[in-house]
């Protein structure tokens, strides 16, 4: 019992350290660095010195994400490419939560593995020593070590469901402004304009490249690579044959608005036929006991009480 308790303090304890390096450690503000800084100083007397500047800045800037970077990087010089390759990937998908990059998640796999190994010797071998101590540790170092990629896979499959159910929706207004005589890039501007979702910010960066020059085919071809959906990849590739063969737009965008409200369709039907199964696992393990002990719990007291044998 001892010990369960403590396999569950230390997960606790190490996601929320986990928990604090990933949404405070290393996240970025959405607004304008620049003007918030001269936003400070219009508000308060000028500084004296650098080094009093400095000491202004909040303590993860200015301690805890430098000494971060650095060991990041020193993790990357004895990274294997592929393995970096592999994790920029899988940052991809997840659209690069909390603005990470490969480094930086590489490094806080290793920082991860290292605090749970720090609490499982804290707990397994100075606070409550156990027979199998190594075993303990080396099992806090993997759960360390796996955690942020199980968290980051958690946020891939989150994206990608997000962009599955939003997808019929972006184009069913796409339809709408192709028809009233918009191009295919100023529909896309309006739902850029519209929404706020991994989509939509995607058309966004879409329109950016093409404005950069990028053709168009191939920007919408990198945005369904980084989506990895497989509504999204047959959406751009009906897209882009529609430009090649010069087929109507509107009516590639129709017919593809008509599929997509049909899979949404079905795969409401599909889980509403898996919920059935699905509660079958918490009635039989949780609520039917619960029902056991109320209905049966007073019979058997008294059972107890009149010595009534059975």
């Amino acid at each position: 019992m001892e010990q369960l308790i403590g396999i569950g303090a230390l997960i606790l304890l190490g996601l929320f350290i986990v928990g604090g390096l990933i949404y405070y450690g290393m996240r970025e503000d959405d607004s304008d660095p620049l003007q918030d800084r001269l936003a400070e100083i219009g508000d308060r007397t000028l500084p004296q010195s650098l080094e009093e500047i400095e000491l202004s800045l909040p303590f993860q800037d200015r301690v805890l994400r430098p000494i971060f970077r650095k060991l990041a990087d020193i993790i990357v010089r004895f990274t294997p490419d592929r393995q970096i390759a592999d994790a920029q990937r899988q940052l991809e998908l997840a659209g690069y939560p909390n603005n990470l990059d490969a480094a930086s998640y590489l490094g806080l796999r290793l920082v991860a593995a290292i605090l749970f190994t720090a609490l499982a010797v804290v707990v397994f071998v100075i606070a409550a020593p156990q027979p199998n101590q190594l075993l303990y540790v080396i099992g806090g170092a993997l759960i360390g070590y796996f955690l942020p990629a199980l968290w980051l896979k958690g946020q891939i499959s989150r994206r990608q469901e997000m962009i599955t159910r939003k997808l019929p929706d972006a184009l069913d207004l796409l339809t709408i402004c192709v028809e009233a005589g918009l191009g295919f890039d100023s529909a896309m501007a309006k739902v850029y304009e519209k929404w706020d979702d991994p989509l939509a910010r995607a058309f966004g960066r879409v329109l950016q490249e093409i404005a950069l020059g990028k053709l168009r085919r191939e920007a919408l071809r990198d945005m369904a690579t980084s989506m990895d959906v497989p509504d999204v990849t047959s959406f751009v590739a009906a897209i882009v044959q529609a430009e090649q063969l010069g087929v109507s737009m509107a009516r590639i965008l129709r017919v593809q608005s008509d599929q997509m409200r049909v899979k949404r369709r079905q795969r409401a039907q599909e889980k509403a036929q898996q919920a059935p199964v699905k509660m079958m696992f918490p009635l039989v393990l949780l609520i039917f006991p619960s029902i056991w002990i109320v209905l049966l719990g007073p019979s058997l007291i008294i059972l107890l009480e009149t010595n009534i044998p059975f």
